[in-house]
């Protein structure tokens, strides 16, 4: 009986993944045969579920806009939701702290005692470090979500890096969570052209402005785009380096938001770099393990010189 059950709440996981299952899929998934997956169906008619025939492909779905009965997950997705719950109180989004702990705290009340001894075994053997990054209120995410839902300008003010405030009007196109930061990205009206703006120093203007046409995301998705802005244009200092290897050889020496590699043969590549200062620009490119030529910008050969010194005297005998 429990094998049947365990099998019953995965059928309905594969029901809900996607709309149409066909049922020899289904018997290859769970490892029964097409008549075991018939009968296990009609179980679940039996439950409540609404589960359809798909005429003409002896397949089956969940009917849409019915009402289900009580939500049911099995070990794996109820060890997913906690885990998760879990790591949400150390997140980046404020405010959902109490809130997930409370969920944890019902959740584990109905776990049968097997599948909560594995999360205490997991969170006991688990240590996190805790990253320091700023906060930003759900509700300021969702305004901006359902902006970028909507197709509707939003204003905001807006604090730079430098401390710098002023009132943003733009087009919004996604929220990026990116390295423990969020970022919104959008058409800027008045510059005419894509930027992308942290969404901890921004404060939303009420109300929306009016809706616009969607853009295509630049530069093909928002996430090449945001590696690329951060790695190299949001940064005062910016260099570009011939590295002598290709770019294959040395794609997993760059990590996101470090540069930005662009393949040129077999031997070269080049890497577009940003930094804060000629001193960090040049330690993220020696820590690259590679022969290197540059010859811009004069700061960055400056500190290189600076840096060939200090290593020529270190080894000094």
């Amino acid at each position: 009986m429990l094998e049947t059950s365990a099998r019953l709440l995965r059928l309905l996981s594969l029901l809900q993944m996607r709309r149409d299952w066909s049922g020899g899929d289904l018997a290859e998934r769970l490892g029964v045969s097409t008549r075991t997956v018939r009968r296990d169906v009609d179980r679940l008619r039996e439950l409540g579920y609404p589960v359809d025939a798909v005429q003409g492909t002896a397949g089956y779905r969940l009917a849409a806009g019915s009402t289900l009965p009580p939500l049911l997950l099995d070990d794996e997705e109820a060890l997913a939701v906690a885990v998760g719950l879990r790591t949400t109180t150390g997140g980046t989004v404020g405010g959902f702290e109490d809130a997930a702990l409370r969920a944890l705290t019902k959740l584990e009340q109905v776990m049968p005692s097997r599948l909560r001894h594995r999360l205490q075994v997991l969170q006991r053997a688990v240590v996190r470090v805790e990253a320091s990054a700023p906060r930003v209120e759900p509700d300021t995410l969702i305004a901006i979500s359902d902006a970028c839902h909507r197709h509707e300008r939003l204003r905001f003010e807006y604090t730079n890096f430098h401390g710098r405030e002023s009132v943003k009007d733009v087009e919004p196109h996604s929220l990026v969570n990116f390295n423990r930061h969020w970022y919104l990205v959008a058409w800027d009206t008045a510059a005419t052209d894509w930027r992308s703006y942290r969404v901890d120093r921004l404060h939303v203007l009420t109300p929306n402005g009016p809706r616009f046409p969607p853009r295509e995301a630049p530069e093909g998705d928002v996430v090449t785009y945001l590696s690329n802005q951060l790695s190299v244009w949001a940064w005062p200092y910016r260099a570009t380096v011939t590295l002598h290897r290709s770019a294959a050889e040395l794609a997993d020496r760059i990590w996101t938001g470090k540069g930005v590699l662009e393949a040129v043969d077999d031997g070269s590549c080049l890497l577009h770099v940003g930094a804060d200062s000629p001193w960090a620009l040049s330690w993220m490119i020696t820590s690259i393990d590679t022969d290197f030529t540059v010859t811009e910008p004069p700061e960055l050969v400056e500190q290189l010189e600076i840096l060939a010194r200090r290593c020529t005297a270190a080894i000094r005998t």
